[in-house]
């Protein structure tokens, strides 16, 4: 009666998603003709099981000349038994017979459930497979937070998308981004992590919220993803009542770098349920506080207040200044102002908390017998030193560190037979960027070592200064700096010994590196031939 009969009646379900019983009208939207059949079995009373049949359509309504006389028809058909005054379900072996018929798949002896067919759907101009993969991705980004398992539980729902005998796989949440950071942020939430929102006038406990930050590779935005107005960077908080449906996805402020991204997850108080609904249009993609009068108005318009300050706040951009409070160097403050920086990434200058408004910034510490060409996230190679008798491996022509920009020469090898050998030297192959590992997003540069034989590879990781030209190899108190993860071969092996050694050729490596939060890092990757034993 709910699904076939009642079209707009109020849910009959404590905390259910639906609202305003609407949403089982897209099944006939989607059908150009606006018919749909369906077919379930349940259990009976006596505990054995009925099958059923219906056909329906809610279409427009007309009106027809029938014995000289115009009567109106509402639009709204049914196919079924007619032996009664109203159309009732097929049931039973009628019902499995014709069920069998139309080619619909027959229930198992024990099987309960619904099957909804649509009859002639509108794709929107996709082939089918298309169609398919589309649903697969979508049914991902609404129903995400019913295909995680929490607290070890199975997921309360599964789904599949077969389409011509072929699945399309639904993806894992927590395997692709960017739902990934959604998850993380949804499990925040559930954590000691996660924080209570609250209108304070009048006084309501509005739900809870959890926010997560990533450094992360831009999006390659997929069809339904757009339709999110999700494009190429997540700053988004996914809406959610009690029931844990996807309502929407609040964009927040943009952040400073298609790097850098966050996701958070709000999920009104169970108390608050019937609030957030009367918010929402018969679609329920939105909460519209102007739909409804005060204080629940202000209760909803005050949880997108408090969204915002949440993310002013995981953002940097908000604060305040105390009169006197200007006595610790600009240095100190540049690492909250960085993320202003578009494209650039630092935690600002190294202050020396002792000499109260110094700007000095501190000398970053070098090998004397290192040779480093050091690559930002940008790509771009900084200087090299010139020639000197403190880097012998560009003046004396005895083994040392090689780097980015050096010409090829003959060396010894230092064994004092002056055999002349090829100096070893690294080729990066294009700019670092940005890739996921796992949960983690890392700086991955490709390099390759063109000279054959046995060399050491090593990294040479820094923090770049914004403005000043400077490396900051030591970080300030309670600052992180980048960290090597590992060298990846052509073949996908990773290997994390530092130094590492590596044969020559023209296979192309990759330095793994997880970069320091909010900086701009620098990669550099240094090469000393392995001396013959």
């Amino acid at each position: 009666m709910s699904f076939i009969r009642n079209i707009g009646e109020p849910r009959d379900t404590e905390l259910g998603g639906g609202t305003y019983g609407f949403g089982k009208g897209i099944f006939y939207l989607l059908s150009k003709s606006g018919t749909v059949l369906v077919h379930s079995r349940c259990r009976t009373a006596d505990g054995g099981h009925e099958t059923r049949v219906i056909g329906c359509t809610l279409w427009r309504s007309y009106v027809t000349d029938e014995s000289g006389a115009a009567r109106r028809y509402t639009g709204r058909h049914w196919w079924g038994d007619t032996s009664g005054e109203v159309v009732e379900p097929l049931v039973g072996r009628e019902a499995e017979a014709t069920a069998q018929r139309l080619g619909l798949r027959p229930f198992g002896p024990d099987e309960t459930g619904t099957t909804v067919v649509v009859i002639d759907p509108d794709l929107d101009e996709l082939a089918p497979p298309a169609a398919a993969h589309y649903l697969a991705e979508t049914i991902a980004w609404h129903l995400w937070p019913k295909m995680i398992s929490v607290d070890a539980k199975q997921p309360a729902m599964r789904f599949t998308v077969v389409c011509d005998g072929v699945e399309h796989p639904v993806p894992d949440p927590r395997e692709t981004r960017p739902l990934n950071m959604f998850v993380a942020a949804y499990e925040s939430m559930n954590s000691s992590d996660g924080s209570e929102l609250h209108c304070r006038k009048p006084k309501q406990y509005l739900g809870r919220l959890g926010l997560v930050k990533r450094i992360m590779p831009p999006l390659d935005p997929t069809h339904a993803s757009r339709l999110l107005d999700i494009e190429d960077v997540v700053h988004h908080v996914c809406l959610m009542r009690p029931a844990e449906l996807v309502v929407t996805y609040h964009a927040g402020p943009k952040p400073p770098s298609v790097n850098q991204g966050y996701a958070g997850v709000f999920r009104a108080d169970e108390a608050m349920d019937e609030v957030y609904a009367k918010a929402e249009p018969p679609t329920h993609d939105a909460w519209n506080p102007q739909s409804l009068v005060r204080p629940e108005s202000t209760f909803v318009q005050t949880t997108f207040r408090r969204i915002h300050e949440a993310l002013d706040n995981l953002l940097s951009l908000g604060g305040g200044a105390r009169p006197g409070a200007s006595n610790i160097a600009l240095g100190a403050a540049s690492s909250l102002f960085s993320g202003l920086v578009g494209g650039a990434w630092g935690i600002g200058g190294g202050t020396d908390y002792s000499k109260p408004g110094s700007t000095a910034t501190r000398a970053s510490k070098k090998d004397d017998a290192e040779d480093a060409a050091p690559r930002s996230v940008r790509g771009r190679p900084l200087s090299t030193p010139a020639p000197s008798a403190a880097n012998p491996s560009t003046a004396d022509g005895s083994p040392g560190w090689g780097g980015i920009g050096k010409g090829i020469e003959s060396f010894t090898d230092g064994s004092g037979a002056g055999t002349p050998r090829r100096r070893p030297r690294v080729h990066y192959v294009g700019e670092p960027y940005y890739d996921d590992r796992g949960d983690d997003s890392v700086l991955v540069q490709e390099f390759r070592l063109p000279v054959p034989g046995s060399q050491q590879v090593r990294i040479d990781l820094a923090v770049t200064l914004p403005g000043t030209g400077g490396r900051e190899t030591d970080p300030p108190i309670g600052a992180s700096m980048p960290v090597l993860i590992g060298w990846e071969d052509d073949a996908g092996r990773l290997y994390s010994s530092e130094p590492c050694v590596i044969e020559g050729s023209e296979s192309v490596w990759k330095a793994l590196v997880r970069p320091a939060p909010d900086t701009m890092t620098e990669i550099g990757i240094k090469v000393e031939a392995v001396k013959a034993s």
